[in-house]
Order: structure tokens, then sequence, then C-alpha cells
């Protein structure tokens, strides 16, 4: 990328990298030091940005990916600071949503022991005993893309009977 089109890039998405920095961040100078940083390292990676399809679609994700990496330092540092992202996890459920929680994880237990034995077993594996495909492969002898159908299936037949039931 010539310097002349890298101009181009910051007069053309500036704007629009800080709209998206002050949604996550909620804070003017955050939100421009964020789009400058991320300006800074996109002129570093020099030729580097030629081989990207779109590099503003670049600019966004590493605007986006900068300004959550500074949420989780401001968290951090200041549990009690008040940003865009703060309050979309509550950390203490109350009662009311852990009976509801309880009574859904009954539901899809059931449901799982009601699959047949193949879906059953690779999905008891791979998301309550949290065994990666490799281990599950090694266990049942199958071949990893035959793992993933099974498991794609089986989801899809608990999703499915879950949705039936909380009709």
């Amino acid at each position: 990328m010539t310097g002349t089109e890298f101009d181009n890039l910051v007069v053309t998405s500036g704007r629009k990298l800080y709209g998206h920095a002050y949604r996550i961040l909620g804070d003017k100078e955050g939100s421009e030091d964020a789009v400058q940083e991320v300006f800074v390292r996109l002129w570093k990676m020099g030729m580097e940005l030629d081989k990207y399809e779109s590099v503003e679609a670049l600019a966004v994700t590493m605007v986006r990916n900068y300004c959550i990496d500074q949420v989780r330092k401001l968290r951090f540092m200041d549990p009690g600071r008040d940003t865009a992202l703060a309050g979309l996890h509550d950390p203490e459920p109350s009662a009311h949503d852990q009976i509801e929680r309880r009574e859904a994880s009954a539901i899809v237990l059931r449901i799982i022991e009601e699959l047949p034995d193949q879906y059953r077993e690779v999905i008891r594996m791979r998301d309550i005993d949290e065994l990666s495909f490799e281990e599950i492969a090694e266990l049942t002898g199958q071949n990893i893309n035959t793992l993933r159908v099974i498991l794609s299936r089986a989801r899809k037949s608990v999703r499915d009977e879950y949705n039936k039931q909380a009709k």
C-alpha cells in the first residue's frame, strides 16, 4: 500500500472507525486513541496490507479487538468503571434465572439421554466431558470429520426437541 493509498484510507475510514470504537468504549479520548493506534499498526504493516482483500474491513476488526482489549484492561484495573459494555454480563443471576437454568439443564440432559447411542455418546464426550475431537476419535475409532457431523446432528436433535418442549 502506497502512502497516498494509506492517506485515503485514513480520510475515508477514520470517522467510521471512530464510531465503532466509541460504541464499544463510550469515551471520546479513548476512541480517538484506539483509531490512532490501529492506523499506526496498519502503517507498520506496510506492504503486507496488499495481501488483504479489504483493508477497511481489517481496520474495523483491529479497532474492535483493540477496544475490547481496552475494556478488559479497564475492568481488571477498575471493576466499577462504566463503559458501553458494562452490564452485558451479570455475575450474579437472580434466583428466578437460576431456577430457569436448572430446569432447562434438566430438560436438555433428559433429551440427551433419549438420543440414539452414537449421538448421545459423542455429545456427552464433547459437550459434557469437554473432550477434544482428537480424544473422541481415539476413544471411538471414528474419523474427526465424521464426529463433527454426528455432533452437529446430535445438537440439532437436542435443539429441535427442546424447542418442541418449550412451546
